[in-house]
């Protein structure tokens, strides 16, 4: 991997701590969730100038060697057990899909939504246009690139990367997330170019089109492609993450595979829950009931059905979301326990996708005479006309969270932290921290956290502790989340599926519901797992428990779940849920030393 040019302009500034990481900061000019944060990152022995190391854009010379052997390692420390997780992680908020006027359908500046960003506490956030021949042709990449050179000048304190919403061949949209660089603009620009579906014509047909293979297999080769130009150095790195996957249905099971098989390293996952999460809050849909009369609102903007274009084998209620959180991660035994299954390290996230923000007052700037989106290659800037404006979105941040496990602040971090499958996500500000760590019971292992595998010998336990921290102050409704349950669930590692199309793990199931209402603070649960002679996974979930039910593969596999909300009636912040990535457990067999 090519060392990064510290000098280039490109690179922007070196990033600042974050407020409440910054020990010159005094902790009176910290909101709630600051002075908790802090506490976090002090617990954690990071606090102050050592969390930036020593590049907060990369590393050079023999660090990044380092970075590049441990990218998909997780690294643990020597404090096996209930003292502490592995290593030392501070989990950075952020969001990775949020467009702005250099998107065809958004409206806002990059001034008006890095702002938002930062006043909701993110800490990272990702840029992603949608490809566009005005995005690509029309000077609107390099337009834009100019604009975030400025923002991260503006807002040292939060890590602003540049990317595209890629429309893929034969499916739905992806993020493609570049590492601040020299080539970071050339690259999307050549991405786009070359393998967007809607620049290209890669279309998404009907069932059986005979065009259908050959566009599926140009999604194939974007992603190796990325991974060939991350290794030759061309960019520092890169990775993608299917967007809002269950929305229109045209994402099969075998792509999924398909994409994950081609450069695992490149693509990590996909979005456990969409944006548009404001679409049936009750002010929205008395205002769009207003406007038009009865509809069908829903959160997400998942109000579908299937079409021609369809995958014909998923079930009707895949179009809807549960609990806010795409059919495809809520259901237990479904398609994503059926990839964790074959033993895929596979990430969920939450984002905005932020094109148009509920009620604020911008509306759409005006073009020049005789002027569109591809000549221009963005939009007008907003005008803000004093009175509310119509939008199913959340402003970065104000609603959904993705938490990445870092050891430093950069942008490189962030993205390893991806990479290695330290994540987890909320609605709602539900919780204000969550650490995660599993140690195997013969007192010698050293303990793994989120998207690590911890060795286990067959028939050894295993212990898995949750520390929760519970939200110490209103969220931005104002209201105090509180925590319910904590879930866990496990399943078994089988392999890989003989059936690409299959979407179903029979194995996953609910384990233990662990009840913690009114607890507040912060508190380590312990779980002692049973004993097994094949390898399994386990992950989390947790939720307010305001709205639950049964789950569609009956009580014995997931008793309270996540439940579809009827039309027009799915308040977003009266069912907010929490959701966690794997650890794996990989039983050896009997004659494997302990």
């Amino acid at each position: 991997m090519a060392t990064q040019d510290q000098s280039h302009p490109a690179d922007g500034p070196t990033p600042q701590l974050p407020e409440w990481a910054d020990p010159e900061v005094a902790e009176d000019r910290l909101d709630a969730q600051g002075v908790s944060r802090r506490g976090l990152i002090g617990r954690a022995g990071l606090f102050g100038a050592g969390f930036l190391g020593a590049s907060a854009l990369g590393m050079t010379g023999a660090g990044v060697a380092a970075a590049a052997e441990s990218d998909d390692a997780v690294q643990a420390s020597s404090r096996p057990g209930q003292d502490g997780p592995p290593a030392k992680f501070v989990y950075l908020v952020g969001d990775h899909h949020v467009h702005t006027v250099y998107s065809h359908d958004a409206k806002y500046g990059f001034a008006q939504s890095a702002a938002q960003g930062r006043q909701f506490g993110l800490d990272w956030i990702v840029y992603t246009e949608h490809a566009n021949f005005g995005h690509a042709n029309a000077g609107g990449a390099e337009r834009e690139h100019a604009e975030i050179l400025k923002a991260r000048q503006e807002n040292p304190r939060v890590l602003i990367f540049q990317g595209l919403e890629w429309y893929v061949p034969a499916a739905e949209h992806a993020t493609i997330m570049v590492a601040p660089g020299r080539n970071e603009v050339e690259l999307l620009r050549q991405f786009e170019l070359t393998f967007d579906a809607k620049l290209n014509k890669f279309d998404v047909g009907a069932v059986g089109d005979p065009k259908t293979p050959a566009n599926e297999a140009k999604a194939v080769e974007a992603i190796r492609w990325l991974g060939q130009r991350r290794r030759e150095g061309f960019v520092e790195d890169v990775l993608v993450l299917a967007n809002h996957p269950s929305r229109l249905g045209i994402v099969s099971p075998h792509e999924l595979r398909a994409w994950h098989d081609a450069d695992p390293s490149i693509f990590l996952g996909f979005e456990g829950a969409p944006g548009s999460q404001a679409n049936a809050d009750p002010a929205w849909v008395k205002y769009r009931e207003g406007q038009s009369g009865p509809g069908t609102f829903q959160r997400g903007e998942y109000q579908n059905a299937p079409s021609p274009q369809s995958w014909p084998r998923y079930p009707i209620e895949s179009y809807r979301t549960f609990g806010g959180f795409d059919w495809m991660t809520a259901t237990v035994g479904g398609m994503w326990d059926a990839l964790l299954s074959e033993g895929r390290l596979w990430s969920v996230t939450s984002n905005s996708d932020n094109h148009r923000t509920m009620f604020d007052t911008y509306a759409d700037g005006d073009y020049p005479p005789g002027k569109g989106f591809d000549d221009l290659g963005s939009k007008p800037l907003p005008k803000d006309t004093g009175v509310p404006q119509p939008g199913s979105d959340f402003w970065p941040g104000q609603f959904s969270r993705t938490h990445v496990g870092v050891e430093r602040f950069g942008y490189r971090d962030v993205m390893n932290g991806l990479r290695a499958g330290r994540v987890w996500v909320d609605h709602g500000q539900l919780l204000d921290g969550l650490d995660v760590w599993m140690v195997a019971d013969n007192g010698r292992s050293e303990p793994v956290t989120l998207g690590g595998r911890l060795p286990l010998s067959a028939n050894r336990g295993a212990t898995l502790y949750i520390r929760v921290t519970t939200a110490s102050r209103p969220n931005y409704h104002g209201v105090v989340p509180t925590l319910a349950h904590v879930d866990v669930i496990t399943g078994t590692v089988t392999g890989k599926s003989r059936d690409a199309d299959a979407w179903q793990a029979p194995d996953a199931r609910v384990t233990k519901r662990i009840d913690v209402a009114g607890r507040t603070g912060t508190y380590t649960l312990k779980v002692q797992l049973p004993r097994r002679n094949k390898p399994y996974y386990v992950r989390l979930r947790g939720s307010d428990g305001n709205r639950h039910g049964v789950g569609p593969f009956g009580a014995r596999v997931d008793p309270a779940g996540p439940i579809q909300h009827p039309n027009n009636d799915g308040d977003p912040w009266r069912d907010i849920w929490f959701y966690s990535n794997p650890i794996f457990v990989d039983v050896k067999s009997s004659h494997w030393g302990d």
